[in-house]
Formats: C-alpha cells, structure tokens, sequence
C-alpha cells in the first residue's frame, strides 16, 4: 500500500524517486541473463550483455519542447549513451502527434530527426507514428543504442570518494533554449532582442557525444552523468545517488551562461534546477582531472571542476558565494514546467 504521499497527484516531469523504486522497479517482467544493468535511479541507461559486446540502449520523451523536437529527440537519447564512454549508433523514436497535426508537422519533425541522426552517424532503424486523441502539442518519445566491447563502459553509478566533479559548458542549456524559442514573445518586452537570439542558439549545444567520449578515452573517468530534468542539481544528485556518496558543490565554480541568468531572473527560477542536456557531469581521479578539463578544452569544449565526492550519501552540500554551506538542493520538479505555466 502506498503512503499518503505517494497517493497525491503527481507534479510534472520525472516522478519522484521514491515511487520509481517502490513501484516501477518492482514490476519489470522477467528476469534475463542478459541484462548486466537494468533500471536503477541515477542511470542513464540500461547494459545488455550479448556474447563479445555490451548494448547500451537508453529512453528518453521530449514533451517540453515544441521547435526542433525532432532533433531535440535525437540529441537527448544520444546523449544517455555517450555517458556511458559508447558511440551511440541505431534510434528508435515514437511520434504522437496532436489531433490536428498535418503533413508539414511530420516532415518537420522527421526531417529534424534525420538531420541529427546524420551528424552523428546513426541509424533511425524503427518506430511508431500517429495522431493521439486530446493531445495539444507534439511528443516524441526515443530509444538510442550503441555497442561495445564487453564491458568496456563507464556509469553513473561509478564515482569514487574523493573524485572531482566536472562540468562541461554551463547550467541549464537546454531549459534555455525552449524557453527563448517557445516563450519568445513573452520575454521580447523586457530581455534585448541579441539575447534571446543568442539562447535560441543554445541548441546548438546540446549534443555531449563529442566530450562524453572525448573524456572517455583520455582515461580516468569513474563515472559521467547527462544533467536532464532537474537540471544541474537534479544531475548531481542522481550521480551521487547512483555512486552511494556524498558531494560538495562549491556555488561559485558553476558556470553559468548570462543569457540562462536573465531568462531564469525573468521567470523567477532557479537555473541550477532547468533541464540541462548539453552539460555532461564527469567523476574523475583527482590526478587526471585537469588532463581531462585540459584536453577537452583542446577540443574545444570548456570544462571545470565544480566539487568533489564524499564519502557519506548523507552529505549533499553546497558552498555558497559568500562561504556558507547549505543542503543542495533536489528539484522537486523541473523549474521548466514552472515558468512554462507563467
């Protein structure tokens, strides 16, 4: 029987961990010999063992977003497998579309999904597509897989104590990008033309498959986690979740781009807890930490250690800008659906 809060309506967005646990991952069919990593809270994806290789597949919908949902589709699922150090390779995708949805809206949202798929040489290898009663904007839900020899992968859940965190690129890209496409008009009287257009670019960012494996193969990496829903903080408690530790987040190594800090000052939201696809969080060594920071940052892509793993999953802090420490805060909810509703 569930507990009175586990009965309440739920809120938008990821439900909350502890009903994943006490109620999806107690009804997950039958057991295969296969699965070397099934659902668990804080991964990214699934592992299926079969003969010299291990599938890394991952499911992700976008339901937030309405322009580019094809490639966001595309971007986010790819994204989950990278983590795992593995070149996402094949897609699935389900498309629902709303009721008067026509021709123009399928080519638009398969068209986008090819042109992703292509940069990074997938194949979109099957799916489903319909119109779905009573829905008011697209959804597309996807799969991605990739292949690797036996073993040879990194997961959330591998974190040491005493690694440094690191963070690539900057806090809530993807929330960013919605809300400067899908909310343009609302925020033009009051956020500069040049802003919005420059987050409305953040798209272009949103694929981690280059530093995931970049990261990956530079060695010493325990563990790495896509910032989805939830955003930044949301991220960095599923990592530690996963890993069994405790973190210190130091506040004011947290790079933030200004354009997410005036398009979430606008909406009164916290952009440490706006989905974040486009950063990757990466648990390394102490000693290999600046090599990855360094070669990433070879190829391109800035990266900086944000904090450091403690040994108890109890101590999950954060050293604020004027040197207090506090709780780190878990999102409730993705403070998307918030200023979606404003």
């Amino acid at each position: 029987m569930l507990s009175d809060d586990l009965a309440m309506s739920l809120l938008p967005g990821k439900i909350p961990k502890e009903l994943l646990e006490k109620v999806v991952f107690r009804h997950l069919g039958a057991k295969r010999k296969e699965v070397a990593l099934g659902p668990l809270a804080g991964f990214d994806g699934a592992v299926l063992d079969i003969g010299d290789y291990s599938l890394i597949v991952s499911t992700d919908p976008i339901t937030g977003a309405v322009e580019r949902i094809g490639w966001l589709a595309v971007n986010v699922n790819a994204n989950d497998v990278a983590t795992f150090g593995v070149e996402p390779a094949f897609m699935l995708s389900c498309i629902m579309l709303p009721e008067k949805a026509d021709r123009n809206m399928v080519e638009t949202i398969s068209n986008q999904m090819d042109k992703a798929a292509k940069a990074l040489g997938m194949a979109i290898v099957g799916g489903h597509c319909e119109t779905t009663p009573r829905l008011s904007n697209p959804i597309v839900v996807g799969s991605a897989i990739g292949i690797a020899a036996k073993g040879k992968y990194v997961t959330a859940g591998g974190a040491e104590k005493g690694d440094k965190l690191l963070l690539t690129k900057t806090a809530g890209i993807e929330g960013t990008a919605i809300l400067a496409l899908d909310r343009e008009k609302q925020l033009k009287n009051s956020i500069g033309f040049r802003t919005i257009r420059k987050a409305q670019e953040f798209y272009k960012q949103i694929s981690i498959v280059k530093e995931a494996i970049t990261a990956f193969k530079t060695g010493e990496v325990h563990a790495m986690h896509d910032p989805t829903e939830g955003g930044v903080a949301g991220g960095i408690h599923e990592m530690a979740d996963a890993s069994h530790l405790g973190v210190m987040v130091f506040e004011e190594s947290i790079p933030m781009a200004p354009e997410t800090v005036e398009i979430c000052r606008f909406f009164k939201i916290d952009p440490l807890q706006l989905v974040a696809s486009g950063s990757l969080l990466i648990a390394s060594s102490r000693d290999s930490a600046e090599e990855i920071i360094h070669t990433l940052g070879k190829s391109g892509i800035q990266a900086v250690a944000i904090g450091e793993f403690l040994p108890s999953p109890e101590r999950r802090l954060v050293k604020c800008k004027n040197g207090k420490v506090k709780k780190l805060v878990r999102p409730v909810n993705d403070h998307l659906w918030l200023a979606l509703k404003r």
